[in-house]
C-alpha cells in the first residue's frame, strides 16, 4: 500500500474548512443534547462565523490568487513545440462512464485548451495523465471518460498517449516522464489549472522533466481584483477549499520529500 496516497487523499478530505466547519457544527449539536451548554454553544457559533467568512467573505480569492498569479499564462516565442501535456481532473468519470456521455467539471477549459494547441501544433505529441484520483474504486480510469471528451472536442485520439496509471501529481509526472521518455532540449507545455500549476511544476521538476506552464482554468478575475464578496456559500467555500487542498499539498509534497521546491517560481 501506498502509505503516502492514503494519507494524501484522508489529509485532503478532513483538511477541507467545509468539511470541519461541518463536522464542529454536528460535534456542537452533540454535545448540546448531552446537556453541556456553554462549550458547544462557542462551538456552534465558531462554526456558524465559519461558514459565513469562508461562504460569503472573499478570503478565498486572496489564498488562491497567489497560486494562480505564480506562473503567468503562456506567451509563445515562435519555436516549436515538441509535446503537450494534459493533467485530468476536467471530467466526471462515474458520470461519464456509466450514461455514455461527456460530463465535464469546472476545469472543463483544460480540454478546451489541450484541443487548440493540438491543432495549433500538429507535430508536436500529445499526452493526457489521468489515472484515478478518487481513494476508493472507480468504474475505470479518469483517462477512459477524457477519450470521450477529447473525441468530442475535435482532437484526432491516434495522437493522443493516454497515461492511465498514476492516482496523484507525482505519479502525473513520473509516469508521463516514463511513457514519453522526453529528451533534452526538447519543449513540453504542461496545461492544468492555474491554481494547480505551482505544485504540478514542483512533481515535474522532482522528476527531472522540464515542461512550460501553460494555466488555464482561472477562479480568480485579477490580482487587483479580489475583494469582491460571493453571494453563494458553497461558491466561496468551494474556491476556500481548493486553496486549502493546493497550499496543504504544496506542504505536504514538499515535507514528505516528493517535491524539492516548497513554492516554485518560473
Amino acid at each position: 500500500m501506498d502509505d503516502f496516497y492514503t494519507l494524501s487523499k484522508i489529509l485532503g478530505i478532513l483538511a477541507a474548512p467545509s468539511n470541519i466547519l461541518v463536522l464542529l457544527a454536528v460535534f456542537g449539536v452533540i454535545l448540546l443534547l448531552t446537556g453541556l451548554r456553554r462549550t458547544p454553544s462557542l462551538i456552534l457559533a465558531f462554526a456558524v462565523l465559519g461558514m459565513f467568512l469562508t461562504g460569503f467573505s472573499p478570503l478565498a480569492n486572496y489564498l488562491v490568487s497567489p497560486l494562480e498569479e505564480r506562473f503567468p499564462p503562456y506567451v509563445s516565442d515562435g519555436k516549436p513545440i515538441d509535446g503537450i501535456i494534459m493533467l485530468g481532473g476536467a471530467e466526471v468519470p462515474d458520470v461519464a462512464l456509466a450514461r455514455g456521455i461527456t460530463a465535464v467539471n469546472d476545469a472543463a477549459e483544460r480540454v478546451i485548451v489541450f484541443a487548440a494547441l493540438a491543432r495549433q501544433y500538429p507535430d508536436a505529441r500529445l499526452v493526457v495523465a489521468a489515472g484515478s484520483t478518487a481513494a476508493g474504486e472507480m468504474l475505470a480510469p479518469e483517462a477512459e471518460a477524457e477519450r470521450k471528451a477529447l473525441q468530442d472536442v475535435g482532437v484526432d485520439l491516434s495522437r493522443v498517449v493516454f497515461e492511465q496509471r498514476s492516482r496523484n501529481t507525482i505519479e502525473n509526472a513520473a509516469f508521463s516522464k516514463a511513457l514519453v521518455n522526453p529528451k533534452p532540449g526538447q519543449r513540453w507545455l504542461l496545461v492544468t489549472s492555474a491554481f494547480h500549476m505551482p505544485r504540478a511544476i514542483a512533481c515535474f521538476r522532482a522528476v527531472d522533466f522540464p515542461v512550460i506552464a501553460y494555466p488555464v482554468d482561472y477562479r480568480t478575475v485579477r490580482a487587483d481584483v479580489l475583494d469582491t464578496p460571493f453571494t453563494r456559500v458553497a461558491q466561496g467555500q468551494d474556491l476556500m477549499d481548493i486553496a486549502t487542498r493546493e497550499w496543504v499539498g504544496l506542504a505536504a509534497y514538499y515535507l514528505a520529500g516528493k517535491t524539492k521546491d516548497l513554492f516554485p517560481a518560473p
